[in-house]
């Protein structure tokens, strides 16, 4: 039978996100806060919203009006799909019979290329770029090669497990969104690195973490912003892009990879996406790419 939204259903479903979809701390965060924001305006505007099923798509559509007023349409879209989300659980978990968001329609994004970094500051950054000597250098210094080389995620990234890598076989297994699982290859270089940082790491520390690749001047695990702030750091000595966070060096990483010819659907597989449109924007980035090259090199451009 069709209940209430109790503070549980709420806290089951972020459990859910949690443990089940393997979603990130930030990402539940604001699944959190965008539930919260929902049935706080309900609330204030004394519309029924107890038990769910007096959820109307009109209902939706007054909070989502009121939202746009404020934010981005990726925002908004953003909120939308924590309400889709959290509805379909509500009808997994037989709480509800029908959703209010299968009317719900997404605002249209202007379509953004992503920003990457010039190959020749990648190189710049690795082949010249002086790291500090000792155990910060070494961890700041792997943690650009491994965001470069496999364009995996930050939060791919700081849960990577030492025994997900394998030096022999020169790979390594990441765990991505939806706890999906991928096997990226790595070089010969890298693989002989990343062996060389965890004996290292059993050298310098006493008792380090060895769950997790990757650990600070204490041994232990690194956090989430401590890698955005060595990407900044290391990117604002080469390049003077705006923004200089992890993910810059995914789509670098991509886009390099196709204007070497590598194949799309490979691309797709490595990045770990579901579809093959979210990794067609990188071809529009080449074409940008080379459009600009032939305008300044073709005499009849």
């Amino acid at each position: 039978m069709p209940g209430t939204i109790s503070d549980n259903q709420i806290q089951a479903f972020l459990d859910y996100l949690s443990f089940e979809k393997r979603y990130s701390p930030h990402t539940v965060t604001a699944y959190r806060k965008d539930l919260e924001q929902l049935f706080e305006f309900l609330k204030k505007e004394k519309h029924p919203f107890d038990p769910p099923r007096d959820i109307s798509s009109s209902h939706i559509r007054l909070w989502l009006a009121d939202v746009m007023k404020h934010h981005s349409a990726k925002t908004v879209n953003r909120k939308i799909s924590s309400l889709k989300s959290f509805f379909k659980y509500l009808l997994k978990t037989g709480v509800l019979e029908t959703t209010p968001m299968a009317t719900i329609l997404s605002p249209k994004i202007p379509k953004r290329l992503p920003v990457f970094v010039e190959q020749k500051h990648t190189k710049t950054l690795f082949d010249h770029v002086a790291f500090e000597d000792g155990w910060r250098g070494a961890t700041e210094r792997l943690i650009l090669a491994l965001l470069y080389t496999t364009g995996m995620r930050r939060s791919e990234l700081v849960n990577l497990k030492e025994n997900e890598i394998n030096p022999g076989q020169k790979s390594l297994k990441v765990l991505g969104k939806g706890n999906k699982e991928r096997i990226i290859p790595v070089s010969g270089e890298l693989a002989a690195d990343l062996e060389a940082y965890m004996i290292l790491k059993r050298k310098v520390h006493e008792a380090p973490d060895t769950s997790f690749l990757l650990v600070d001047t204490k041994g232990k695990k690194l956090y989430p912003k401590y890698v955005y702030l060595v990407v900044k750091k290391y990117l604002s000595l080469v390049t003077t892009l705006k923004k200089k966070s992890p993910h810059v060096l995914r789509h670098t990483f991509a886009t390099h990879l196709l204007n070497q010819g590598a194949d799309l659907n490979a691309v797709k597989e490595l990045l770990g996406h579901s579809s093959l449109a979210a990794t067609q924007v990188y071809t529009h980035l080449t074409i940008e790419r080379l459009r600009e090259v032939y305008q300044k090199a073709h005499p009849k451009a």
